[in-house]
């Protein structure tokens, strides 16, 4: 028998049952994973909220396992079919596959040509031939004639009994898992482009003669050739190498194996053999490759939900430029720079557009107007989206602080990447029914410079551009991942409930939309909050939602400074212990690092609150409120390089990340079009993991190793020892090879080239130092 559920995750996680038997009876209790991460350390041992997210994750796998297990023992059991035998082989399946491989046999199924063999009788047939290959087929065959049944002759009898033991081979649970195993080891994954699809599928044409082995090949090349295939461009099978196309097929010799068929010259030999290689080719491979193809879709979808997960949780937890009144400027040409004024506390205050750019080319009215806007309200902060026209926005800024000195202005460029989904949303419209749906963008790209976490969790985590191939994953999974990481963000850092918006109140542990509408209900109407208890006071939240969301629910001006801080209600007794032992108010013990260093956690516990809570509370009364995010950095962009046309090889640029995949990261450097700095070019060191170099918005230093005009190409690097390429690729000289560069899924706020990773030529190997561009592109297609 397996063990139990919560021993099979404790060794799967590398901790202890009890520690998992405690976590899984709080989930089941209703408490969410960031309140078990924060206040039950003791209970849990201190399990983290990766290895809980894991563990709840296992826990619903492993609990659908055990139902379907409960099912399939049942269905056998009705049909009279449950040995003992296979009783202990369902028991012990640990994987949802072998136990449905097991079920195969005893699957209700469509009347099978298999079965109406069997109806007519031939079933011994195929069980002699396959027992005795010294039985004559044919003469074996005329004792089974069946007119009546449609097996009137011997070849009707012989087809009838091969469909017998294909159906035998095809559903041997042992042998399906040896197969599924060698084909998984040694199998190939070709691509081949579909006849009269080469100029409509052209950007796939580095896949259109294309193999690389199933079990290495990276998310991001399996999630393209898959995309190829379902545009109708690219033809994918699965298949293993062999030297003699002639000669029979591996897993043909696997089949025979496993059912003592051997080729000795015997009168039955040939037919078998022959039903082995019908049973392979007709039946076991169409449907192995089906499931390993669907395992490969499966493995690349959840690297890419975690690269997407990774990225998202680095920029919301990016540094905040904090509570300081910011103009917020949303770039357009045509129609014009959109304007919008918040303060301090991300409140609208002002509007306006103004139209710089062709065809007004008002520029000083475009500059007086901002300047005004700026001293009304005594503005600090420029944020910049960088879309279309963010550049030429950019110098607009720069020209304006040349010219007004006087205001203490900082110009930043930050990401729109969702602000247009915003802007049109129903909660937009809610908050500005008066402001224009143009408007209502720069208000966000102003705001999320202030707050990035408190702006981007109004926006569906899919629309924030920061995925890789992330329209053509399981959208339910993404979604459900994606969540978690906005939860887990929003707990970390914890929220302001006077002034935090719903939708970043309904991310608090125990909270929802409904819950979270209530309490800005009810502080509009009574008024700030002045104590944490007074939440209990706010309909519908009741004892179990105190417990979980109050920790993470701040009140910076209540009566009570603990109220401000992450220590939780329920532990403000120990704080009460403390301040009795050493004759301090709570105000005179807070920020006191020397003195509260000194004390010894071990004095306070008691049998509720062991050490890692005292020694938390302790942290947090040293840095109340403390911010995990880390301190606000602006990247300075280079003045006069705008377009790929300004940039030259071996120029040194500051840039911001703005995606990191698996073969690299993306950089903005102001022009339009990120770069790619392959993760060889990551460091001076080798790297596995790109993401343990950069994060999605550090602000980097990178060189210039070579420009792509024609394909909007950019290779970059952060190692300044490496020599960029002697010349760019101009317009009518030979362009560089693509690579997975430029395309992250469709999903970036500016246009990406498709996906397109090069087939590298013999020359191209060969040629010393070779062409910068195309040797960082193919690097991205080899990296495994």
């Amino acid at each position: 028998m397996l063990p139990p559920i919560e021993h099979r995750i404790a060794e799967e996680l590398g901790v202890s049952p009890r520690q998992v038997i405690a976590a899984v009876q709080l989930l089941d209790d209703g408490a969410t994973v960031p309140f078990i991460a924060r206040y039950r350390k003791e209970v849990t041992g201190g399990l983290d909220d990766t290895q809980l997210r894991t563990l709840d994750e296992r826990l619903g796998y492993l609990r659908e396992l055990e139902d379907r297990r409960a099912t399939v023992l049942a269905s056998i059991d009705e049909q009279g079919k449950l040995t003992a035998e296979l009783r202990v082989e369902v028991e012990n399946a640990d994987t949802k596959q072998r136990l449905e491989d097991l079920y195969l046999p005893y699957k209700p199924k469509r009347r099978t040509k298999a079965q109406i063999a069997r109806e007519a009788g031939i079933g011994p047939l195929a069980e002699a031939l396959l027992a005795d290959a010294m039985l004559d087929p044919d003469l074996e065959a005329a004792k089974y004639l069946n007119a009546e049944a449609g097996f009137g002759d011997v070849k009707a009898v012989l087809d009838g009994a091969r469909q017998i033991l294909m159906e035998v081979f095809a559903e041997d649970a042992t042998l399906l898992g040896e197969l599924r195993n060698y084909l998984h080891e040694y199998g190939q994954v070709r691509s081949a482009v579909i006849e009269g699809k080469e100029t409509e599928g052209a950007k796939f044409r580095d896949w259109f003669e294309f193999a690389e082995p199933i079990a290495t090949m990276p998310s991001h090349r399996a999630l393209a050739l898959l995309r190829g295939r379902n545009e109708g461009v690219l033809r994918l099978t699965l298949d293993v190498d062999r030297p003699d196309a002639e000669a029979p097929h591996p897993c043909e010799g696997r089949i025979a194996a496993r059912f003592g068929i051997r080729n000795q010259g015997r009168p039955a030999d040939r037919w078998l053999a022959d039903t082995v290689r019908w049973a392979w080719s007709v039946k076991i491979s169409i449907h192995l490759e089906l499931e390993l193809m669907g395992e490969l879709r499966e493995r690349a979808e959840e690297e890419a939900i975690r690269v997407f997960a990774r990225n998202l949780k680095d920029l919301l937890l990016a540094a905040p430029a904090g509570t300081r009144p910011t103009i917020g400027l949303d770039p357009g040409i045509r129609t014009g720079v959109k304007v919008a004024v918040v303060d301090a506390t991300g409140k609208l205050v002002d509007t306006a557009t103004v139209y710089p750019f062709e065809p007004r080319r008002d520029r000083e009215s475009a500059i007086a107007t901002i300047a005004a806007l700026a001293k009304k309200h005594a503005v600090e902060l420029i944020a910049i989206g960088n879309g279309t026209a963010s550049r030429e926005t950019d110098a607009l800024a720069a020209e304006l602080m040349k010219r007004h000195p006087e205001l203490p202005l900082t110009k930043v460029v930050v990401s729109e990447a969702g602000a247009s989904v915003y802007s049109a949303s129903e909660l937009a419209a809610k908050e500005f029914p008066d402001v224009d749906v143009s408007l209502r963008g720069a208000v966000s790209i102003a705001r999320r410079l202030q707050d990035p976490l408190a702006e981007l969790v109004k926006i569906d985590p899919k629309s924030i551009g920061v995925g890789q191939y992330q329209h053509d994953v399981n959208q339910g999974r993404l979604a459900k991942s994606l969540d978690a990481v906005v939860e887990d963000c929003v707990n970390a850092v914890g929220v302001d409930v006077n002034t935090a918006s719903v939708p970043l109140l309904a991310r608090i542990s125990g909270l929802n939309t409904t819950l979270a509408g209530n309490i800005v209900e009810y502080r509009n109407s009574k008024g700030p909050f002045r104590s944490r208890d007074a939440l209990k006071d706010v309909p519908r939240l009741g004892p179990k939602t105190f417990e979980q969301a109050a920790g993470f629910l701040r009140i910076p001006s209540g009566d009570n400074p603990l109220d401000a801080s992450s220590v939780h209600p329920e532990a403000y007794p120990v704080v009460e212990r403390i301040l009795a032992r050493v004759q301090k108010s709570v105000r005179e013990l807070m920020g006191n690092g020397s003195f509260l260093k000194s004390l010894k956690p071990a004095e306070f516990t008691d049998e509720r609150f062991g050490l890692p809570t005292v020694q938390d509370i302790l942290s947090e009364l040293e840095k109340p409120g403390r911010d995990p995010r880390p301190e606000f950095r602006t990247a300075a962009f280079r003045e006069g390089v705008e377009t790929l046309k300004d940039l030259q090889p071996g120029m040194l640029l500051e840039g911001v990340v703005t995606n990191v995949t698996n073969f690299g990261a993306f950089v903005d450097i102001g022009v339009h079009q990120d770069g790619l700095v392959h993760i060889s070019a990551l460091s001076n060191t080798f790297v596995k993991d790109p993401h343990s170099v950069v994060k999605a918005g550090q602000v980097v230093k990178v060189k210039v190793l070579e420009v792509d005009i024609p394909r909007n190409r950019i290779a970059l690097t952060m190692r300044m020892s490496d020599e960029p390429a002697a010349r760019r690729a101009e317009p009518g000289g030979r362009p560089a090879r693509s690579g997975d560069s430029q395309d992250r899924g469709g999903n970036s706020a500016r246009p990406r080239s498709a996906v397109q990773t090069p087939r590298r030529e013999q020359n191209d190997r060969q040629r010393p130092g070779g062409n910068a561009l195309a040797d960082a592109f193919a690097r991205a297609r080899g990296s495994k």
